[in-house]
C-alpha cells in the first residue's frame, strides 16, 4: 500500500471514529429543555381554613388563575435530566396573601429538584418590598420516583405532589401577619405538573 493509499484509509478511520462519537454523544443525551406546561396546585382544606380563620385572603398574580381551591402556574421554561431527575421549571404568575393593609406577594416559582431535597422556591414580595427568593414548600412524593424518566409524547408528568410548608415560609408568614399559625410542614396542598420537553 502506496503512501496516499494509507493516509486516505487513515482519515477514513478518523471519520469513522467522529461519527461514532457523534452517535453515542446523541444517544446519552438524557437532558432536555423545558419549552412550557402546567403546574396545577390543589390547595388543602387545612390551608385555606387557617388563612380563612385569620382573615387573609387568597388572590393570584396574573395570569395565574384560581377557581374552587385549584390553581394553575404556567411553566415557562428549565431543564431536566431524564437520568436522575434533577432539573428546575420555573413558572409565571404567583399568589398573593391580604390581610388588612398587608399584602404578601409569592410568585415566579421554581420547582428545583437539584439540591439535597425537592423544593419550590419563589420571590417573596412584602407590602411592595422585596424580600428576596425563598424556599417556601418541600414537596412529597407520593411514589417510589423510578428512573430513568420517561416522557410520553414529549411530555413529562407528576400527578399528587405533596407540597409543604418549609420552617422558613412559615417563619416569614407568621411574621408578616403577627400571628403563629404557621409551622414547618403545614400542608398546603398537592401538585399536578405537565411539563413539555423539546426532544
Amino acid at each position: 500500500m502506496n503512501l496516499a493509499i494509507k493516509r486516505l484509509a487513515h482519515a477514513a478511520d478518523v471519520v469513522g471514529v467522529g461519527i461514532l462519537l457523534s452517535i453515542s454523544t446523541a444517544q446519552a443525551q438524557k437532558t432536555y429543555s423545558v419549552e412550557s406546561g402546567r403546574t396545577t396546585v390543589t390547595l388543602a382544606d387545612s390551608f385555606v381554613s387557617a388563612l380563612k380563620s385569620l382573615d387573609v385572603t387568597p388572590g393570584t398574580v396574573s395570569p395565574t388563575e384560581m377557581k374552587d381551591g385549584r390553581v394553575n402556574f404556567p411553566i415557562t421554561g428549565g431543564a431536566i435530566d431524564l437520568d436522575t431527575g434533577r432539573g428546575q421549571l420555573l413558572h409565571s404568575g404567583g399568589l398573593t396573601l391580604t390581610a388588612g393593609k398587608t399584602e404578601v406577594k409569592l410568585q415566579s416559582f421554581i420547582l428545583d429538584s437539584t439540591g439535597s431535597e425537592p423544593v419550590i422556591t419563589g420571590l417573596v414580595v412584602e407590602d411592595g418590598k422585596l424580600v428576596g427568593r425563598v424556599s417556601l414548600f418541600k414537596i412529597h412524593y407520593p411514589y417510589e420516583i423510578s428512573l430513568p424518566l420517561k416522557p410520553d409524547h414529549g411530555v413529562l408528568k407528576g400527578d399528587d405532589l405533596g407540597l409543604s410548608l418549609t420552617s422558613t415560609a412559615a417563619s416569614a408568614l407568621n411574621a408578616a401577619f403577627h400571628v403563629t399559625a404557621f409551622s414547618a410542614g403545614f400542608d398546603v396542598g398537592t401538585a399536578d405538573v405537565k411539563a413539555i420537553l423539546d426532544l
